[in-house]
């Protein structure tokens, strides 16, 4: 019989009064402004606390928003929160999913749902048993800019999807994050890091990944942060920082994705290209959520820009959560899925494993590819 919690499947009478699932935060790092930026913007959702291990840091975010800064066990205990937004460092990720969950609250991740399969299945086994939902970014695929791509591909525009290449190509973050440690110690890597937009966008544009392959090294064991607050300080690398894979669709396309915090002196790649039978479709950066969409059929000599698809291409990062919102309070299924977030993580970490045993890693889970958004959505 499946447990369930006071909060669990149900808004709650609050929701029910005001039509939005109320959401609180945990882990006022540098992603959260924009979290607390458009915790308004929604009509499903409104992000009402921020909590973190640094109460400095949550009281400050949370002045700077107009929301109420609180210790992380009373954002947990509050039975007005319906929803918490784990906006932590990855290696936490699923910990913090776990509190959340047990705490009876729906949980909304950042990418990557967790570091490893293990707590991946631990976190949605949790949430099956509980009878809540499981979310993760990233949602920039619901932006205008893969949506448009999603419905070229769709409309049949560039005929049978043939294949895709996908580039992420940088000299790392230790120049401009502010606290760059993470990105380079186990969970991190420019695969878990930015591994998530690409194969996100490739599964909502391609459907989920039957197998895949890869090869992958640490080009630098020390890297130097010359960002402030910590410049000068040695971060040891403990994962590799360029990586190469090979992904093979379940429905027939195969793919390129190479990754890489090594390539110091930039790139002219694209960032996503999608090949047809009968025309090639270039992809904006699935790390944002607009951006230009071209395209070129068999036979023609210059590329067409495509007008994008109603909908959102500022950044609204949250949008995945305010989906997941909607779903909880009409019924249904939110796309940005902890389902679709653990099918991209197994694909990760299948690259990984390929390259240290020099073989295929055949996938076992799947998901469904993800409904695109209404043609006719409004911002909010």
């Amino acid at each position: 019989m499946t447990e369930r919690t006071p909060s669990a499947a149900e808004p709650g009478e609050q929701a029910a009064a005001t039509g939005k699932i109320r959401a609180g935060i945990i882990g006022a790092g540098n992603i959260s402004g924009i979290y607390l930026q458009n915790g308004r913007r929604f009509d499903s959702l409104e992000v009402v606390a921020c909590a973190d291990i640094d109460p400095d840091r949550a009281r400050e975010k949370a002045a700077a928003h107009g929301v109420r800064a609180c210790a992380v066990d009373e954002l947990l205990a509050d039975p007005d929160i319906g929803l918490v937004l784990n906006l932590t460092v990855p290696q936490a990720h699923a910990r913090v999913a776990i509190q959340a969950l047990e705490a009876g609250k729906h949980v909304y991740s950042e990418k990557p749902l967790a570091v490893n399969l293990e707590e991946g299945r631990q976190v949605l086994e949790l949430a099956r048993r509980k009878g809540l939902r499981v979310g993760c970014a990233p949602d920039t695929f619901l932006g205008s800019g893969i949506q448009t791509c999603v419905k070229l591909i769709d409309d049949g525009l560039i005929g049978e999807p043939v294949g895709a290449a996908a580039f992420m190509l940088s000299g790392g973050h230790e120049s401009w994050h502010p606290s760059p440690e993470f990105y380079y110690l186990k969970g991190g890597g420019p695969m878990f890091d930015m591994g998530p937009y690409y194969l996100t966008a490739l599964v909502a544009m391609l459907g989920p990944i039957r197998r895949v392959t890869g090869a992958a090294r640490a080009t630098f064991p020390e890297r130097t942060i010359t960002s402030r607050p910590r410049y000068g300080k040695k971060v040891r690398v403990e994962v590799p920082t360029h990586v190469a894979g090979i992904l093979e669709f379940a429905g027939g396309p195969i793919g390129t994705i190479v990754t890489s915090f090594d390539v110091m002196g930039g790139s002219s790649l694209p960032r996503i290209e999608v090949y047809g039978s009968e025309g090639t479709l270039i992809a904006p950066d699935p790390n944002a959520f607009g951006g230009p969409v071209l395209y070129r059929r068999a036979g023609e000599r210059d590329w067409r820009e495509v007008p994008l698809v109603r909908g959102l291409a500022d950044n609204a990062r949250g949008i995945g959560a305010a989906d997941m919102a909607r779903a909880l309070l009409t019924g249904g299924k939110h796309r940005a899925s902890g389902e679709l977030a653990f099918h991209v993580l197994e694909a990760m970490i299948g690259i990984h494993e390929a390259a240290e045993r020099g073989a295929h890693y055949t996938m076992e889970s799947g998901c469904e590819r993800p409904a695109p958004l209404p043609p006719d959505l409004s911002d909010g």
